[in-house]
């Protein structure tokens, strides 16, 4: 057997417009480089756990939670918050509270955090942004990257102050409360810092606002300050999503990251078409309603193997269309979507299979197969670049040109 195209497993390289994949049979290296495109910079956590700016169409490879990194693959997004890194600024109006700016080194390694401080005053310690218009019916997410101080519990509220909270433990790391309307999250970034976010429905308003609040506990959140006591703020972001991504900064104006596309590698000497295993290790971003597709093709939708997240939560798929045919489905639910799995399909003439993190999960003998040299591209996406993207974080892909055994398979996808 041969891995005759790989991309990741620890092993990246990029640049502008491109990210090489590889084969290495027989120890001689051939490139297999994929098309990236992504008109707009954008940020991703770097290999020593900061947060750094990617210029315009260069992939990103993410090492948030992991060593090895993922390719980090994300929809368009707009962050409505004005002034995301100036708390001090005028847009972000200080309620029983002041700020200390620029006292603390923020994720990105500067020193450009800046202090909530809670007044003297008996009542509520908050900051909110300016209105900001929002859609009615849809969803929303907050998200701002903080460190505790002399505080550790803060909430995150929505809309004119009468809307529900999530309330965060920067001790614990943790979501402390959760309150009906709200679904929120919490991530450890480095040094002590956390991305809290918020998600819920603009069900009520055409007009919102971000509220940032003080607490000495989820009971205790009007109350007499000492003038001192706070907790470190930076990156405020406010999307129209049902989940955060990556961090946008704005200094005035909202600013859109726009969606990155990839697609282009391999060729119909490193795929073989009649055998072979199709591998992919990674997570989907969410679980938001859409189909995400990764695909083996020929430059048509006449011919392909795709991987599939599917419009249903934590779904998840393998499917093979020869001649314009569908000649399997083989599909699963998996505990969840977001997290990192190992996924592996096997395809040969009366012996295809899926397995999924060690165990074979779907099997069919269909006696169908490709003729020799059919596919010869992979794209992150619908075949042929036919939309649908694959929102995802994408650790390891691999082609192997023979159909390996069980023993191998559960090898190559235990985790």
């Amino acid at each position: 057997m041969a891995e005759t195209l790989k991309l990741g497993n620890g092993i990246w390289a990029t640049k502008e417009n491109s990210l090489l994949s590889y084969n290495d049979e027989n120890g001689n290296y051939k490139p297999l480089p994929f098309d990236f495109t992504r008109a707009s910079s954008a940020t991703v956590v770097n290999k020593a756990g900061l947060i750094e700016t990617v210029q315009s169409g260069t992939p990103r490879i993410d090492f948030l939670g992991n060593t090895n990194g993922a390719l980090l693959l994300e929809p368009q997004r707009t962050n409505l918050a004005l002034y995301s890194d100036a708390f001090d600024n005028a847009y972000w109006t200080k309620e029983g509270t002041s700020i200390v700016s620029d006292t603390a080194t923020s994720p990105d390694g500067t020193l450009n955090a800046d202090k909530l401080v809670e007044g003297t005053n008996t009542g509520l310690h908050r900051t909110y942004s300016n209105l900001i218009t929002t859609v009615l019916g849809n969803d929303y997410t907050t998200s701002v990257f903080a460190k505790k101080g002399e505080r550790n519990i803060f909430g995150i509220q929505m809309s004119n102050g009468s809307q529900p909270f999530v309330w965060f433990n920067l001790d614990t790391g943790v979501v402390e409360l959760q309150e009906a309307g709200m679904v929120g999250k919490i991530e450890p970034i480095i040094n002590g810092w956390y991305k809290c976010t918020a998600s819920w429905n603009s069900s009520s308003a055409t007009t919102d606002r971000v509220f940032i609040q003080l607490a000495k506990s989820t009971v205790d959140t009007s109350y007499t300050g000492d003038g001192t006591s706070g907790i470190y703020l930076y990156g405020a972001q406010l999307e129209q999503a049902s989940y955060p991504t990556s961090y946008i900064p704005t200094q005035g104006s909202t600013v859109t990251r726009v969606a990155e596309t990839c697609s282009g590698a391999g060729n119909d000497q490193v795929i073989n078409s009649t055998e072979g295993v199709f591998y992919f290790e990674g997570s989907a971003l969410a679980n938001d309603g859409t189909n995400r597709f990764l695909s083996i093709d020929d430059g048509t939708t006449a011919n392909y193997i795709y991987f599939r997240y599917t419009t249903d939560d934590n779904q998840c798929l393998f499917r093979t269309n020869v001649g314009g045919v569908t000649i399997n489905t083989l599909s699963t639910f998996i505990t969840d979507a977001t997290q990192n799995h190992k996924f592996a399909y096997k395809f040969k003439s009366g012996d295809y299979a899926m397995w999924i993190d060690g165990v074979e999960i779907a099997t069919d003998t269909s006696p169908t197969i490709f003729a020799p040299n059919t596919l010869d591209n992979i794209v992150f996406s619908f075949p042929t670049d036919g939309g649908g993207g694959f929102a995802s974080k994408t650790k390891d892909i691999r082609v192997y040109n023979t159909a390996l055994t069980d023993a191998e398979l559960q090898a190559l996808t235990t985790i």
